[in-house]
């Protein structure tokens, strides 16, 4: 393990009296720690030690009054101006990229590790997400409510199936989580259950065939509906990846999960843009530029389909519908993935798996 040097005294309020901790470490390299997957990801006695402790101590400074985290906020990092100091810009109280979810899974893994103090705002931040959902069973990207798209259910970037993912675990008993409280586990438990009630629910159907999901479905309709300006209500072929991935995830799955998935897949398999890809190009001002090519075998899908034709659709900040990706402005072309291979493992592998499961097999 990396050798460690205590660089900064910061206090921290837990619900209690106020105790001085020195909170930010930093390798043998002299570069600090920050934020991101990667801190859910250490061997397990990595976080037993103090300074995962103490790196702890910082990510719940940033915990919200209301229990939740912000999102694109290095959590390693001492928050500007005291405890609150989350709350103070839009990004906090969400799900979006992380947001909650993942300063949760780093907490359970230190509290595993031995790290009591680090509790009660765990159980702060559980009893969030459990507020959070939506009496439709869906989760918004924010929470408490603040209008527009923000308060819709959001699938966009595996923001709920993120949620539910934990909240499954937390009610299974799974490590992390076997060190929380029985009432909460069946609290947990039933979420999930009306949070599966809701992606059912939502699954777009063509003639009564079922496809998939947008990226947002609205709070009171449950119809597929549209977040930025460039994001429109359409059949999505990244977030329908991870929502069947959960899908798959389920114990004993139901004949309506099991028809669920099998109509996503099916979907997926129909709408491949095959023997293409996207290639980086040099346009006539010399700036990289992305573009559709050519590539014998290759598949790829496209973010947004058509929610009647299942046609690829790009659209970009002016909220126009094109069919052809070099027809939006340059700035979205290039800054959003509006084609990827996100079904592709999916396909080739665990869904594969999970059919062999269902039949008995290894």
């Amino acid at each position: 393990m990396k050798t460690v040097a205590l660089v900064l005294g910061l206090t921290l309020a837990l619900g209690a009296p106020e105790v001085e901790a020195n909170v930010v470490a930093q390798d043998a390299q002299g570069a600090a720690p920050q934020w991101s997957t990667a801190a859910v990801r250490h061997p397990a006695g990595w976080y037993a030690d103090d300074a995962a402790r103490r790196l702890a101590v910082v990510v719940i400074r940033h915990q919200s009054a209301e229990g939740g985290w912000p999102k694109n906020t290095d959590l390693f990092a001492p928050p500007a101006t005291g405890s609150a100091a989350a709350s103070a810009h839009g990004s906090a109280n969400t799900i979006d990229n992380g947001g909650t979810t993942l300063p949760l899974t780093f907490l359970a893994r230190t509290i595993t590790a031995g790290d009591t103090a680090s509790r009660p705002a765990f159980d702060r931040g559980l009893d969030y997400l459990l507020a959070a959902q939506r009496p439709n069973g869906g989760w918004p990207q924010f929470y408490p409510l603040r209008g527009g798209y923000y308060d819709q259910i959001t699938f966009n970037d595996d923001a709920m199936v993120h949620v539910l993912t934990l909240l499954r675990d937390v009610g299974d008993g799974r490590a992390p989580y076997g060190f929380v409280d029985p009432e909460r586990r069946e609290r947990a438990r039933q979420a999930v259950a009306r949070g599966v009630e809701t992606i059912l629910k939502t699954q777009v159907r063509q003639d009564g065939v079922l496809t998939a999901w947008c990226a947002q479905h609205d709070a009171r309709t449950l119809a597929p509906t549209w977040a930025r300006r460039f994001e429109p209500p359409s059949l999505s072929g990244q977030e329908s990846v991870g929502v069947v991935q959960f899908l798959m995830s389920l114990p004993d799955p139901d004949p309506a999960v099991i028809a669920a998935v099998e109509g996503a897949v099916a979907w997926f398999q129909t709408v491949a843009i095959s023997d293409m890809t996207e290639v980086v190009v040099t346009d006539a001002q010399g700036r990289p530029d992305r573009v559709l090519g050519p590539k014998p075998g290759a598949r790829i899908w496209a973010r947004f389909y058509d929610l009647e034709t299942n046609r690829p659709i790009y659209v970009g900040r002016d909220s126009v519908t094109h069919d052809d990706l070099t027809a939006i402005d340059y700035e979205r072309r290039n800054g959003y993935r509006y084609v990827g291979e996100w079904p592709e493992r999916l396909l080739d592998h665990d869904y594969p798996a999970w059919k062999r499961a269902l039949a008995g097999g290894n």
